[in-house]
């Protein structure tokens, strides 16, 4: 035996096990393995949690800003981390790369001390990944710690005047495609871009909406209290709450007569409601109802003056969501499944028809942070033509002298205007004309809304979601 002593080998210490870490990264996986959407995975894992006890409301809040900003900040820390590692990023398996970016978001984007960031990480290595995967997802948290991330955007963005869009999207955790399509819709200069962009990695305030004749917004403050509760910016029915807000406690919409609404979706549906009208308001149609929120509002509205809403919606499932939103409605209503590009109904039907298409939702950015990742520039190609074929049924659906509101959520000018006017100058193939609504005067306080006739609304200027309206009357 050699007379040097070995030094006993520390015995094995199993990981321990952290709640709201494990979540964190059990979202991630989700939304990566399944194209799940955060914001429809999170919350019940959220409320199973804390039904069995392992989670209270810091634990959940934790939670929540872990998921919420590491995908919000996906290709900022991707550019990052491919600086830490020694093999190419998309050959790190993806589990791994969820735990680095989950990481990297305690060290780069809270206030989470350094130490107890990389711990608490490394720890959640251990449990999902093994021991051995631990210790390199150890060495790269060590090396992003080293700085802070305005160090770490000098070195991995490029200058901006060697490259604005590419600079402006890792600053920003946006891809430069974005970057470039948001700057092409809203016109101007850096600084008007940056505050988007800004806005764009905020996270919204919950708002909801008051159904006129259901609810008022006066009973939804008062069952909030005073002090968690504020009229909205613009809209006439909407509550904003404060951060923590829990809708689902509040017994007006449990029962349905209000909902979780953005304020700028009730103005697209209250500016169609109130748009000028000739001649009978009788039959209003919602064509692209799912998943409800427009059409539980139209409904409300169109009650008030004897009016019925047929709300359509392709997909079976969430044309149920839309009966679910509108039950209890006090007036006359039908929710069918059918498609809008093939309607069972006849031509000249309606008299009000709001037409909110499928599209990239470019413009739901805070709410949806990784849809700004998954979504590609070739998926316009695919929403062009279902985009104009919707509004070109919309135009025939409408009787004459009726008015269509063609919505979108998104600023992107390829799924806004240049649909409208396509459409108008028959490139789209219709077969009916019609003529321009100034929407303006149709969201009476709201400022910023441009030259008009139409209207598209911003993060950063009125605190919505980017929604985008047009108003047509048809003439012949």
């Amino acid at each position: 035996m050699s007379g040097q002593s070995r030094r006993p080998s520390k015995p094995y210490r199993r990981p321990r096990k952290d709640p709201v870490r494990i979540l964190a990264f059990e979202a991630l996986r989700a939304v990566d393995e399944r194209d799940a959407y955060a914001n429809l995975v999170l919350p019940p894992m959220l409320r199973k949690a804390r039904e069995s006890g392992d989670f209270d409301g810091r634990d959940a809040a934790l939670a929540t800003e872990l998921v919420y900003g590491t995908l919000r900040w996906q290709g900022t820390y991707d550019a990052i981390i491919a600086r830490c590692v020694d093999r190419p990023l998309r050959e790190v398996d993806p589990p791994v790369l969820d735990v680095l970016s989950l990481g990297a978001h305690q060290l780069l984007g809270t206030r989470i001390p350094t130490h107890a960031a990389v711990s608490a990480s490394v720890e959640l290595a251990r449990v999902v990944l093994g021991d051995g995967r631990a210790k390199f997802v150890n060495a790269v948290l060590r090396k992003i710690a080293a700085d802070d991330l305005n160090g770490w955007l000098e070195r991995v963005a490029p200058e901006y005047d060697e490259d604005p869009e590419e600079h402006l999207g890792i600053v920003h955790a946006h891809p430069r495609w974005v970057v470039s399509a948001l700057w092409d819709s809203l016109g101007g200069g850096r600084a008007g871009l940056e505050d988007l962009l800004a806005a764009d990695n905020e996270r919204p305030e919950v708002t909801l909406v008051a159904r006129p004749g259901r609810s008022t917004p006066e009973e939804l403050i008062e069952a909030v209290g005073e002090e968690s509760a504020l009229p909205g910016r613009w809209s006439p029915y909407a509550v904003r709450l404060a951060e923590g807000g829990e809708p689902g406690a509040l017994d007006a919409v449990r029962e349905g007569r209000a909902g979780v609404q953005d304020e700028g979706s009730q103005l697209v549906a209250v500016a169609l409601a109130n748009a000028p009208l000739e001649g009978a308001d009788r039959t209003w149609l919602d064509g692209c109802a799912g998943p409800g929120g427009k059409a539980a509002l139209l409904g409300a509205l169109a009650a008030q003056r004897g009016a019925r809403l047929l709300a359509s919606e392709k997909q079976p499932h969430r044309a149920r969501l839309v009966a679910r939103s509108l039950a209890g409605n006090p007036g006359p209503y039908e929710v069918i499944a059918a498609d809008g590009t093939r309607p069972p109904w006849r031509p000249g039907s309606f008299d009000r028809v709001l037409m909110d298409v499928p599209c990239t939702g470019l413009g739901a950015l805070r709410r949806r942070p990784e849809a700004r990742w998954r979504r590609r520039p070739e998926d316009l190609e695919g929403f062009a033509p279902l985009q104009r074929e919707l509004l070109r049924q919309a135009l025939l659906s409408v009787r004459v002298g009726g008015v269509v509101g063609y919505a979108t959520c998104s600023p992107h000018l390829a799924e806004t205007r240049a649909v409208v006017e396509d459409v108008l100058k028959a490139r789209g193939g219709a077969d009916v004309t019609a003529e321009w609504i100034d929407a303006r005067p149709l969201l009476p306080g709201v400022p910023a809304l441009g030259d008009g006739p139409d209207v598209q609304l911003w993060p950063h200027l009125h605190g919505t979601d980017a929604m985008y309206l047009a108003l047509l009357r048809r003439t012949a």
